[in-house]
């Protein structure tokens, strides 16, 4: 990475870059906020989703006149919803803006982006639906059911193809950090799905090959699609609102590619125990082992980065939340690599705290850091400034303090559980009635997370209808020439 960040699009301040970067903005604007208004509409459903879920979970009865409301139903849809909705959809949009103002090149084709985008969501409301009537498959992250799942493909190679076209058509010979993990993330996605809809739904495979795949598809959809997206999210974000450079350039290339070799196996490890090959679950844990260089690499290049600019850092709501999803990415991987171990395992396997464990994941690291890239991206977007700086704040403490008690409830919780499970002398429905005040805390936690998705929907929207109000006013002209107030290279 060059040395000067005058000469890096991550937080070059000349006004020929601004106007440039201005220039690619407007270009993928539509496409970026159908994609956000998309995953911002499913999030809000998975909230609900969710909220359901966890009232069953120790309620069993709530609800239960209703079949489509039954809890694996709901689970599922939640799942689904979360996955696919929200993460993928917010990974559209952010991670496709990212690559296009990285490339330095105005997109081309837009329409075919959006149609794509619409279709992807068309697809995923059919297999929610499927699920939600009973049509859903067994199989965990895969639930969709098989006739929704081509058009899903089928809007995907769309999408993913348009981000490799972009790359390729780039400016400049220099690959920034960010785009590895973009690009990386573009391929492998297509990968994993492709290969567990083949293995497991479409032609399966015959005995335990199945749970394998399902498990490799599982955790290498965070893994591999997720946690590329959002830790090229960080890299671009925090150089972009410090105005310094990465850290380090070499421990960024370290960290990309352990990520790329040892997380392809970590997977296995969620089958200790079971009838598979010694030496594969070996692999697996070996694997999550050796997970903790790239995620030391990662944090000692994010911390480094922000060393001395810390009140910078709390000041800027893109930060806060990029920041509290780094720390995040750090605690979770350290706690999944020792799950990893036969020892820990045997406790925390069959137990809520591998629930905990993928909530800590999936939303205090990944989603709370594309909330970030969410408030970095729409100022641009849209040449205005987010209306509230109340309701980002209580959108944010909302997220950290519902993440945290779910998080604390649900791995404290399995602890104790998976504890009481190896003694004998406890009988199995006097550990079931034990898990209940941790799940009414989990259900506690998700009343604060739907005050915060709450408050950032309703700032979303607030600042769409200002940003059309302001262009009606000004006319398209002066409209424009606002991204010199709010675009910073």
């Amino acid at each position: 990475m060059p040395n000067s960040y005058n000469s890096s699009p991550y937080s070059s301040r000349s006004e020929s870059v601004r106007a440039e970067l201005s220039e690619i903005d407007t270009s993928i604007r539509s496409a970026a906020i159908f994609f956000v208004i998309s995953a911002i509409g499913w999030l809000m459903l998975g909230t609900v989703f969710a909220l359901l879920a966890a009232v069953k979970s120790h309620s069993p009865d709530f609800a239960g006149a209703f079949e489509f409301l039954t809890f694996g139903r709901v689970r599922s849809a939640h799942l689904n919803a979360m996955a696919l909705g929200w993460a993928s959809n917010i990974i559209f949009a952010v991670g496709l803006w990212i690559m296009a103002r990285l490339c330095r090149a105005p997109i081309q084709h837009k329409g075919i982006l959006l149609i794509a985008g619409i279709f992807w969501n068309i697809g995923l409301t059919i297999g929610v639906f499927g699920i939600l009537s009973g049509d859903m498959t067994s199989v965990e992250w895969l639930e969709i059911p098989r006739y929704a799942t081509p058009l899903l493909a089928f809007s995907y190679a769309l999408i993913g193809v348009w981000g490799v076209i972009a790359f390729r058509f780039r400016k400049g010979d220099h690959v920034y950090v960010s785009q590895w993990y973009i690009l990386a993330a573009l391929f492998w996605f297509p990968w994993l799905y492709v290969v567990a809809q083949v293995m497991i739904i479409w032609f399966p495979a015959r005995g335990v090959v199945q749970s394998v795949t399902n498990w490799w598809f599982a955790h290498n959809v965070l893994g591999l699609w997720f946690t590329p997206m959002a830790l090229a999210t960080a890299y671009y974000l925090i150089p972009k609102v410090l105005g310094r450079p990465i850290y380090s350039y070499y421990l960024s290339v370290l960290g990309f590619w352990s990520l790329a070799i040892f997380y392809n196996w970590a997977g296995i490890h969620h089958l200790i125990g079971g009838p598979i090959p010694v030496w594969l679950i070996s692999a697996g844990i070996v694997a999550s082992v050796m997970m903790v260089i790239p995620v030391i690499v990662v944090g000692i290049n994010h911390h480094m980065s922000i060393v001395g600019m810390h009140k910078q850092v709390w000041r800027s709501p893109t930060l806060r939340f990029v920041v509290f999803g780094a720390i995040s990415y750090t605690l979770v991987s350290i706690i999944g690599s020792s799950m990893a171990l036969r020892t820990v395992n045997e406790i925390t396997h069959f137990t809520h705290f591998t629930v905990g464990h993928a909530h800590h994941g999936v939303y205090a690291f990944f989603t709370m850091i594309m909330f970030g890239g969410v408030y970095y991206m729409m100022p641009r977007l849209l040449k205005c400034e987010w209306p509230s700086a109340g309701l980002i704040k209580v959108h944010f403490w909302g997220c950290a303090i519902g993440i945290t008690i779910m998080v604390v409830a649900l791995q404290v919780g399995g602890w104790i559980q998976g504890m009481e499970m190896k003694n004998a002398e406890i009988p199995f429905l006097q550990v079931v009635q034990n898990t209940i005040p941790w799940l009414k805390a989990r259900s506690v936690s998700g009343l604060f997370l739907t005050v915060g998705h709450c408050a950032f929907a309703l700032n979303f929207f607030w600042m769409l209808l200002a940003a059309g109000t302001l262009r009606a006013k000004e006319g398209p002209t002066l409209f424009a020439n606002k991204s010199k107030e709010i675009s910073v290279g």
